[in-house]
């Protein structure tokens, strides 16, 4: 699994954590507020929908009294009046007139026996004064079914709804008995008032319905509604409708409301403070930062050890001013510290890395001396002398004439053999001491100077410097190279030197080794503007780890340590001549690879092409 990375920049991270922090208070402050105002509103909205029902049972209820306490009145009647002796024309006459319903505001009114039986009903329309026979007839089959006592629950009057058709009813009832409360009762009086929907809508103040009957309140909720069904109770207590209405979650949605836009402005505020802060400490940290690190890179780039100018501060950042400005004084003077001693100290290195390098060059020398010095003669001349003695008898045979004059003939032909082998050996040593004074005395003229740079031809100072290089040691060492001319900008005999060192550096690897040969390629490649060099050996090789330390001063892989200054002056010299030098290697035992890089020098063959 991948590691979170954190940007480099300091601004950025600042930015990064201010954002997290941001992030983290908004969500906190959200789930804050989600968890204080959403259960209140959602509370206030449960009690909202509670008043709604008890609300709706008032008004039910209320109807139903209204109807009973209109039909109680009915049920006391005089002593001197006997209603039974003509029950009808005293109904008709007093109390089923259409004046006197219109004043109760009831729609039906009926008298019946104990037994249930009708004496008389009627149904008029109110508004318009109209007798309704279909509702009338309705009334009185309703009253066929209807369980008096049962409805009454041992009152005098009692009140409920029944079902009418599909016209829904508020029906009171009462026992007919004497106003002084003597006699059993004479029968039952009913009234009925009828209940629609706009009637029903008009006392709750909302628009409500009549719908089918259902056991219980029933509550639906939606994303901005809320329906209602409460059950209107009949004569046994069980529902013969229901009044249902839609209610709007003002509560609700002005919670969410609410919720969202202490979120939006708690949001804003957080947006707007980590914008300030971004900019505060823009501008209060990150811009001196950044002033401080265009300074150094002013220090680094021209070397002037200048003060930072910057305003005075009491915080950290001017601590780390004064600190930074007291660091470039320490380092100036130090500089100048190191200048007094820099000349002599540069003189002496100087003088190790040009010893050094004479030291490679003489190797060959050497080697070509002690080679003549014990290399014995090819025919001992007392073996000569006495052949040509011999020679000189007149009575010598002929044939042994003829093999002493093949022999002399072979001898001189090996003494000839030898002078040319010395002749040729002698010319390496004479090209060793050559390169040897160049070297002392392009010492001598550079002195401190950078070096001139003129066209060199790479390929033949590679030669040279292969034909030296195989003297320099006691094993054989195989050599390949390009015989195709390749021209650079470089110092001739200061390149010469920096190849000749890293071909004894590889002879040395490869005696490490334990062999008694080896070998060294070299390749030229051509790379724009830039000619590479590539000297690639079988010797021992190196760690990689170790690259980084390879052109310290003084640092060798070797136990036995030759000099130390060859990588890290060719290193130095690679660099006057605009050139860079790089060894790679894949490890122990796998060799090595020097890679020099140089400016290509343009021919007038290249400007002709």
């Amino acid at each position: 699994m991948a590691r979170l990375r954190l940007p480099r920049s300091l601004g950025a991270k600042l930015v990064l954590i201010l954002t997290g922090v941001g992030l983290l208070g908004a969500t906190a402050l959200t789930l804050l507020l989600a968890t204080v105002i959403t259960p209140n509103f959602n509370r206030l909205e449960r009690d909202a929908v509670a008043a709604h029902v008890a609300r709706t049972r008032a008004v039910v209820e209320d109807l139903a009294a209204k109807v009973e306490n209109a039909v109680r009145d009915y049920g006391d009647w005089n002593a001197s009046w006997d209603y039974m002796a003509n029950p009808g024309r005293a109904f008709e006459e007093e109390s089923f007139s259409t004046l006197a319903m219109a004043n109760l505001d009831v729609n039906g009114m009926a008298y019946v026996r104990p037994d249930r039986s009708v004496v008389i009903a009627r149904w008029i329309d109110v508004a318009h004064e109209v007798e309704l026979p279909a509702m009338r007839g309705a009334l009185t089959a309703a009253i066929g079914r209807l369980d008096f006592e049962a409805a009454l629950h041992g009152r005098s009057s009692a009140g409920f709804y029944l079902k009418l058709g599909d016209t829904l009813a508020a029906i009171g009832i009462a026992r007919v008995r004497r106003s002084d409360g003597s006699g059993s009762p004479r029968g039952y009086v009913l009234m009925a008032r009828t209940v629609t929907s706009q009637q029903l809508g008009t006392l709750l103040q909302i628009e409500a319905t009549l719908a089918a009957p259902a056991d219980a309140v029933t509550i639906a909720s939606s994303a901005a509604r809320t329906r209602i069904a409460v059950p209107i109770p009949g004569a046994d207590g069980r529902a013969v409708a229901t009044a249902a209405y839609v209610v709007p979650r003002d509560l609700s949605t002005l919670g969410k409301r609410m919720l969202m836009l202490a979120v939006l402005g708690s949001s804003l505020l957080l947006v707007v403070v980590l914008l300030v802060l971004r900019r505060m400490i823009g501008r209060l940290v990150l811009r001196p930062l950044h002033r401080v690190e265009r300074h150094m890179g002013v220090v680094r780039n021209s070397g002037d050890l200048g003060l930072l100018t910057e305003r005075a501060r009491d915080d950290e950042i001017g601590s780390l001013v004064t600190s930074f400005n007291s660091m470039l004084r320490q380092l100036k003077d130090l500089r100048e510290r190191l200048e007094v001693q820099s000349f002599s100290l540069g003189r002496s290195e100087s003088a190790v890395a040009v010893m050094h390098n004479v030291r490679n060059a003489l190797n060959p020398v050497t080697m070509v001396l002690s080679q003549s010095a014990d290399r014995p003669a090819t025919v001992d001349r007392a073996t000569i002398d006495r052949a040509l003695a011999e020679i000189a008898d007149p009575a010598l045979p002929a044939e042994r004439r003829q093999k002493l004059l093949a022999f002399l003939a072979a001898a001189f032909e090996a003494i000839e053999r030898e002078r040319a082998d010395r002749r040729e050996q002698f010319g390496v040593g004479r090209a060793a001491l050559r390169q040897v004074l160049e070297i002392i005395g392009e010492q001598q003229q550079a002195a401190n100077a950078r070096p001139a740079l003129a066209i060199c031809d790479i390929s033949e100072i590679v030669a040279q410097n292969a034909t030296i290089a195989r003297y320099s040691g006691e094993n054989s060492i195989a050599f390949s190279f390009p015989s195709k001319s390749h021209p650079v900008r470089a110092n001739r005999v200061i390149l010469s030197q920096v190849i000749g060192n890293l071909f004894a550096n590889a002879a040395e690897a490869i005696a490490a080794t334990g062999r008694h040969g080896g070998s060294i390629a070299v390749s030229v490649h051509q790379k724009g503007e830039r000619t590479e060099i590539v000297i690639r050996d079988d010797g021992e090789g190196f760690d990689p780890a170790q690259t980084p330390t390879l052109f310290q001063r003084g640092f060798s892989t070797r136990a036995h340590k030759s000099g130390g200054l060859g990588l890290h002056w060719c290193a130095n010299s690679m660099l006057a001549m605009e050139g860079a030098l790089e060894l790679r290697s894949e490890g122990r035992g796998m060799g090595a690879r020097a890679v020099l890089t140089l400016n290509a020098a343009i021919t007038a063959e290249d400007l002709a092409a």
